[in-house]
């Protein structure tokens, strides 16, 4: 295998046009969700109004999530993107509409809540086809043997714009106001839809046009099932999102135990991503492809220890650090399993994989949400944080030792093996 070339995918001009996108519109995406906890969590002060948001994204993404795999698998998938970021634009405006004064003025706040969890419960079904039809784009702006360059830039990106933004969100709260951030969050998702459309259609890999939707369905579930490496490492990932993380929450801590006002809540959330986006970066110049299941499951242990630490803490400083190491462990079990899902996915099973993909992490994150929220109402915010670590910690364990084939993971040959494939073709 050649030299490593850590720029290797942005060669490409259409997947640093995707990349540009990606960046605008999860950068919006993480500010709009700063921006709703916070408005929430101020209209209710209840920690389980948080935990609320999270179910209404949570179950039409969850739910819905096989069936666009299959439509993804289907479809053209650059019109598909571009339809999916117009209809989550209308979600933004009405979002910014909602948060106007003229609503607040003649509005009582239970609707504004009922139509903020509206939009949110729509995002949820746009979640669904979001997941999929990315994942499969990106296979198809980049030849095979730079599959792990991308994936690593593509997580990257999509870690460095949750970062910004959710550190500006918090500060455009106390700047500029919630109504004019949400705008602001407006334009950056129309900025991403005129990116998308300079990228050429695509064609469809799934050539199978009489398989019905049941047979469909099965094909992409048995293949992620059957395979313990995929298996082991989505799990790893769901749980870890699901009970060690505290995103959900983190409005809690700012608020009213670490007494950090916006910008702290800003800080907060970025600390995580940030931590994740440095060790992103630096695995384009030095690829996770050396017993990498032991660094998967190393990753997410440490992870779970630095929440622990999270959840313990009462000084700012000390949260801040705590999540800035719990997203530098999150960042290589995001790189790694990125990388073998584009690396192991046939070209035709890109949609369903990446469905499937969604249901177990992308998902996970809206539940995580309700589960930090119920978890924080019975046990309280910081006892919450520290036994959903525990948990982590504990899967983690059980599945080192019960899954072999993830445990003994090394990625190298099959990178070596599609270099090969290009070599010969």
């Amino acid at each position: 295998m050649g030299k490593n070339d850590p720029y290797e995918a942005l060669r490409f001009k259409e997947f640093k046009v995707f990349l540009l996108a990606r960046f605008a519109l999860v950068f919006g995406w993480s500010m709009q969700f700063v921006v709703i906890e916070w408005q929430v969590y101020s209209l209710t002060n209840d920690e389980l109004s948080l935990g609320i948001i999270g179910l209404c994204e949570f179950l039409p993404a969850f739910f819905l999530a096989p069936f666009a795999g299959h439509i993804v698998d289907r479809k053209e998938k650059r019109n598909l993107f571009a339809l999916c970021i117009t209809l989550f634009s209308l979600i933004s405006f009405g979002l910014f509409w909602l948060s106007s004064e003229y609503i607040s003025d003649i509005w009582s706040t239970n609707y504004i809540l009922i139509g903020i969890y509206s939009l949110v419960f729509f995002g949820g079904v746009l979640r669904a086809f979001f997941g999929p039809t990315i994942f499969s784009l990106i296979a198809l702006l980049v030849p095979k043997k730079a599959y792990p360059n991308a994936a690593t830039w593509s997580s990257s990106t999509w870690k460095g714009a949750a970062v910004f933004g959710a550190l500006f969100g918090g500060f455009f709260i106390a700047w500029i106001g919630i109504n004019t951030t949400l705008g602001i969050i407006f334009l950056l998702v129309l900025f991403a839809l005129l990116l998308v459309m300079q990228i050429d259609k695509k064609p469809i890999m799934n050539k199978k046009t009489n398989e019905s939707v049941k047979e469909s369905l099965k094909v992409g579930l048995r293949f992620v099932f059957n395979d313990k490496v995929i298996l082991g490492a989505l799990t790893l990932d769901m749980i870890a999102v699901l009970f060690g993380g505290a995103v959900a929450i983190f409005a809690v801590f700012a608020k009213d135990i670490l007494e950090a006002g916006p910008e702290g809540f800003g800080l907060l959330n970025a600390a995580l991503s940030s931590g994740s986006i440095i060790t992103m970066l630096a695995t384009t110049y030095i690829p996770i492809t050396k017993s990498t299941g032991k660094k998967l499951l190393v990753s997410v242990f440490g992870f779970g220890i630095f929440m622990i630490i999270f959840g313990a803490s009462k000084l700012l400083w000390l949260s801040v650090l705590a999540l800035f190491f719990s997203g530098v462990f999150d960042g290589i079990s995001m790189v790694v399993r990125q990388t073998i899902l584009q690396i192991k996915t046939p070209d035709e099973m890109r949609g369903r994989v990446g469905a499937v993909n969604s249901m177990f992490v992308g998902s996970s994150n809206e539940l995580g949400a309700l589960e930090s929220g119920v978890a924080a109402r019975i046990f309280g915010a910081p006892l919450a944080v520290v036994l959903g670590g525990i948990v982590t910690l504990i899967t983690v364990t059980a599945i080192g030792l019960k899954n072999k084939p993830l445990r003994e993971l090394d990625l190298r040959k099959d990178v070596e093996e599609h270099y090969e494939d290009v070599k010969s073709s």
